[in-house]
């Protein structure tokens, strides 16, 4: 996610979706990223709908958890933000997931840049 700020009056969020094969360590490929955007304000129900609107957004659709850092969703519980993504929701635990999100993050950010 990028963009949670409000720059010259206006917010404009970005998110990324990476849909990668991982073991526990790293990243063995990347199948597919999805992205999308919105200029509301960044409020947990728009950040969730954002983030769900990019995973929904990928080439194909992920076999295995959606996996995001807590602080993406104000630390809500993962029971709360969950029922927004299939197939299954959870936050970050091993090194090979938080590489992923790394990545998202990296690709939310230049595609912010690219909108701005």
């Amino acid at each position: 996610m990028s963009g949670r700020h409000e720059e010259a009056g206006e917010y404009l969020m970005v998110a990324a979706a990476v849909h990668a094969r991982i073991d526990s360590t790293r990243i063995r490929t990347v199948e597919g990223m999805g992205f999308a955007a919105a200029r509301e304000g960044p409020t947990l129900d728009a950040t969730v709908a954002l983030a769900a609107e990019a995973v929904g957004s990928l080439p194909d659709p992920p076999d295995g958890p959606i996996v995001a850092e807590g602080g993406e969703f104000y630390e809500e519980p993962a029971e709360r933000v969950g029922p927004s993504f299939r197939p299954e929701f959870k936050y970050v635990e091993s090194i090979g997931e938080r590489e992923t999100v790394q990545a998202a993050h990296h690709a939310a950010y230049a595609a912010r840049d690219l909108l701005l």
